[in-house]
């Protein structure tokens, strides 16, 4: 089996599970590829086995059977434009707080590493956000798995973004911004400005304006086969555009538009972890006092 590895600095209480994990790989006659910048932290951290290759940015993927991400979801995210279009399986490891999308905990990792090589898995499918803009704004990584924003770059004024759905008028949000979320970003930025939360299995984007200035306005659910197109314009010329966790500066000219991409990021699950349970036990999703257990009554 080969095995890619991403990752961001961890915390020393998980040294010891990572460190475990590589020699459990190796002792499995596991072929282990490290990110290069990844591989620089561990190799001031554990004492890597040998025969460890390594890889950067751009460097083909291809025949790996499993990606591991190692930290929080950021770091996740992250490790969805490694693996881009070779739709390779996904095994976020939680080194980092939250961890919705990184189920897996250090001190569960020698079970997961079974349970992988057992085929004791399921493989969820989320959906991703494509944004095409002119001039090009994201270059080949042009895709996420959260969700794309628009945003003012000051602390002064609003701006109002013109919104189209398949080239037909749907408004002017006059905000801080706007977000068009995937169904697995339902539970991120898109949550925290009042948008629903979506199953992941769901075909639809949600538009959500951030601090808008009309009551009126709440987040709206259409499908991901629309084409969802803006025109910006506010006091100031300058704007940020965000996929994700990258964010780039934009001119108010530039014309965007954001649809379903053609692939999909596929995430390993464990040990019957799922959406729902991940929901109540990450987000305290139901949390009633008179029911702390979460149990049906």
């Amino acid at each position: 089996m080969r095995i890619a590895i991403l990752g961001k600095p961890f915390s020393e209480a998980a040294q010891p599970f990572v460190q475990a994990l590589l020699e459990d790989l190796v002792a499995r006659q596991t072929e282990v590829l490290i990110a290069e910048s990844f591989r620089t932290y561990l190799d001031n951290s554990l004492r890597l086995p040998e025969g460890i290759g390594s890889f950067r940015r751009g460097d083909s993927l291809r025949g790996v059977q499993f990606v591991f991400s190692i930290g929080g979801d950021g770091t996740l995210l992250d490790t969805v434009t490694y693996v881009g279009n070779l739709q390779i399986p996904i095994l976020g490891i939680n080194a980092g707080r939250l961890g919705f999308l990184a189920t897996v905990t250090p001190a569960h990792l020698s079970q997961a590493i079974d349970s992988l090589f057992k085929g004791h898995f399921v493989i969820e499918e989320r959906s991703l956000i494509r944004v095409d803009t002119d001039p090009d704004v994201f270059g080949d990584i042009n895709f996420g798995l959260n969700e794309f924003s628009i945003l003012k770059r000051d602390t002064s004024s609003m701006i109002v973004v013109h919104t189209y759905i398949d080239g037909e008028y749907l408004n002017s949000y006059w905000a801080d911004g706007l977000i068009v979320s995937t169904p697995t970003g339902s539970t991120g930025y898109s949550l925290s400005c009042g948008g629903p939360v979506m199953l992941p299995q769901t075909n639809n984007f949600i538009i959500a304006p951030v601090c808008p200035h009309n009551l009126n306005v709440r987040p709206l659910i259409v499908s991901d086969r629309s084409v969802i197109s803006f025109e910006i314009e506010g006091r100031s010329n300058n704007f940020l555009l965000s996929l994700d966790s990258r964010s780039m500066p934009v001119d108010a000219g530039v014309q965007i538009a954001v649809r379903r991409e053609t692939f999909t990021a596929r995430l390993v699950k464990l040990n019957h972890v799922n959406f729902l349970s991940t929901l109540r036990s990450k987000l305290n999703w139901g949390l009633d006092r008179r029911n702390p257990a979460g149990i049906p009554l």
